[in-house]
């Protein structure tokens, strides 16, 4: 059983808590693609977690956790999570972690790279997290990224990395003006944060084959979500990976598997963090009352995610380029305080309302068309079965669920593991 857990619109859906809940009946957890720009929130009886770069399963003992080849690591990021999660009581051993040999390590000057890039752009930036994700994707490409497996081969990676530091410090000086780094301090880098992962590095992609073989159920944990994929997103306000569910088997290393079911989380509302088109975007008191009561910050910046009503035409598109079987609505109780709940139903482009989610310009001119329902004014986040809820909030689900043309199979009702309904 291959399941893929997947952000609809872009991206902060929900995806770790779900993960979280879900991962209770799979056997292994694998993180396919990003780094450490993603931020999953888990809630559970050790604390809150914000997870960058450990997949979701990590929390539960009795699971494997794979990161995968379509992943972007910085190691010196990863040490530190690893320490923090250590402390609270979180088991990490080779035997629940296994890190992919052909992972991308993302290296200090990627993340100076991107501090410089997005310093020249100034108000043209893109909003990148500035964590060296777009300058890493960029040099794999190139055929000058520094592979996990690299560690095993230290005299090898040495030779390689004398002429990747010299052909990088041409950018750094030249374009950016800026003092270009040493091979000595990026080899330190790489000793220091390189060499205590060294028992964790393995084949994952023979790994997850003879796991998916021998009957082990799989989940893939997308990061971001499909308005962030790099082919499918709203370009160049995109992630540098592709954070679609059809590159879950690829990012994993083992696309000779097909997946079986694809969860899609999408929250009852909508919120983006970062720049780009954002059509159905709230502002003043508004929107200040939605991202208090959702407490919308971003799990990884600490940024204000900007918010507004649920964006059918972006949803529907998702819920299409993810291929979604079923959908996890998360937030639910976040809408209980409000007696009208605004819903954006269509977008007006030039004068002409449109239902799909436009290309280009066309999506920059876009303005929502909005229609208001109404609220259930009560809280909710003690309901468990469907006929617990509101009739007004049942009538939401439904609309929601009509609208994008995919089944709502769990609505979250708070943050905590327990606090969700299963449809």
């Amino acid at each position: 059983m291959l399941s893929a857990i997947v952000g609809i619109n872009w991206g902060d859906e929900g995806k770790g808590r779900m993960v979280d809940l879900l991962s209770e009946s799979y056997d292994v957890v694998v993180r396919y693609q990003g780094g450490n720009n993603a931020g999953h929130t888990v809630i559970n009886h050790l604390g809150k977690f914000i997870l960058n770069l450990m997949p979701s399963g990590i929390l539960r003992p009795e699971v494997v956790n794979v990161m995968g080849n379509g992943m972007v690591i910085d190691l010196e990021h990863l040490h530190k999570e690893m320490g923090k999660l250590i402390a609270a009581g979180v088991k990490i051993t080779p035997d629940n972690l296994k890190i992919s040999d052909r992972a991308i390590i993302c290296l200090p000057y990627h993340v100076m790279q991107d501090c410089l890039e997005e310093e020249r752009l100034a108000d043209a930036k893109y909003g990148s997290t500035r964590r060296g994700i777009a300058p890493v994707y960029g040099d794999k490409y190139m055929k000058k990224g520094i592979r996990v497996g690299d560690l095993l081969q230290p005299e090898a990676l040495k030779k390689r990395l004398k002429g990747i530091v010299e052909w990088k410090n041409l950018t750094i000086e030249k374009v950016y003006g800026a003092k270009p780094v040493s091979y000595e301090e990026i080899w330190n880098w790489l000793e220091t944060y390189g060499n205590p992962i060294k028992d964790f590095i393995c084949d994952t992609s023979l790994y997850l084959d003879q796991a998916e073989k021998a009957g082990k159920k799989i989940m893939f944990e997308a990061q971001l979500g499909a308005l962030r994929d790099i082919d499918f997103g709203i370009y160049p306000f995109t992630s540098s990976s592709n954070t679609i569910a059809a590159y879950a088997p690829i990012g994993s290393g083992i696309p000779n598997h097909k997946l079986h079911n694809v969860v899609g989380v999408m929250k009852a509302y909508s919120t983006c963090v970062g720049e780009g088109p954002f059509t159905c975007e709230l502002f003043g008191k508004e929107a200040d009352d939605l991202r208090e009561a959702g407490g919308e910050y971003g799990a990884a910046t600490g940024r204000p995610r900007r918010v507004g009503p649920f964006d059918v035409p972006a949803s529907r598109y998702g819920v299409r380029v993810q291929g979604a079987d079923e959908i996890a609505l998360t937030k639910l109780d976040v809408l209980s305080g409000f007696e009208k709940i605004p819903v954006c139903v269509a977008y007006d482009v030039h004068g002409k309302q449109v239902k799909e989610f436009p290309f280009g310009a066309d999506l920059d001119d876009a303005k929502p068309v909005i229609e208001y329902v109404d609220g259930w004014n009560c809280d909710v986040s003690k309901c468990r079965k469907p006929e617990d809820l509101p009739k007004a909030a049942m009538d939401y689900i439904k609309m929601i669920e009509e609208a994008v043309g995919c089944k709502i199979k769990y609505v979250s009702v708070g943050a905590e593991r327990e606090e969700y309904i299963e449809f």
